[in-house]
């Protein structure tokens, strides 16, 4: 096969000297494999197999479970530390838990490229994450109805709750205002004053894709938040 675009989102030891990987790659999705002997001391591609470092890859195998046969570094990996390495640990994990194996996301993986660029500065950390998550419920046909769950208009002046039943929402405190959420509905999640509305609905949204079990890159976020104690805003 052609070498393909690829990034390592979860890694662990298989065996004496192999690893089982997650990988999001450019026209396959999330791709499971073995990756042999990258444990082994001394191993060129264990250097090269570490997150957020842009990947040719190519794998063999007809099941879901492929063997990694082409392992190449195409760029430099993102230098990332504190927040904004929480933060693409955040999306890595989102990904590994919410992505279908092999199912074609170009767009998820060209937001997750772009999020890469952007966790290295403050500013732009929220709207990378936020455009990363709608590309995702995008592709899994799991993004927010900005209607009612009957299919009527949001009212400016009310407020709503997300329904996980109806990918809709409904009149509900605290909830949001119709009129932030007609904003929200243009696709600009990442407009100015929208940053807490648009994580508030991203969160709503995922939650029934992720499940009971908590992620643990939030938490890690909290504890960060909580050693700092300085008014930091999580963005996960």
């Amino acid at each position: 096969m052609t070498p393909e675009p690829a990034f390592l989102l979860h890694k662990r030891p298989y065996r004496e000297t192999s690893a089982l990987v997650e990988l999001l790659t450019l026209h396959h999705g999330r791709v499971r494999a073995v990756a042999q002997g990258v444990q082994r001391p001394g191993s060129r591609s264990r250097g090269r197999l570490q997150p957020f470092a842009p990947l040719h890859v190519t794998w063999s195998g007809e099941g879901e479970l492929k063997r990694l046969r082409l392992m190449e570094s195409r760029g430099s990996v993102a230098l990332l530390a504190g927040e904004g390495l929480l933060c693409g640990l955040y999306a890595n994990e989102l990904l590994t838990r919410t992505l279908p194996v092999e199912l074609p996301v170009a767009e998820v993986f060209a937001f997750y490229t772009a999020l890469l660029e952007a966790l290295p500065r403050p500013d732009a950390r929220a709207g990378g994450l936020r455009r990363l998550e709608a590309a995702l419920l995008e592709s899994l046909d799991a993004m927010p109805r900005f209607a009612t769950a009957e299919g009527g208009e949001l009212d400016p002046q009310a407020r709503y709750v997300f329904d996980a039943a109806s990918r809709a929402f409904r009149p509900g405190q605290p909830g949001l205002d119709g009129r932030t959420l007609r904003l929200l509905a243009a696709g600009d999640w990442d407009a100015p004053g929208l940053a807490g509305p648009a994580k508030a609905v991203a969160r709503a949204a995922l939650a029934p894709l992720l499940g009971a079990r908590p992620l643990r890159s939030r938490e890690l976020m909290r504890q960060l938040a909580e050693r700092r104690r300085t008014g930091l805003r999580p963005e996960l």
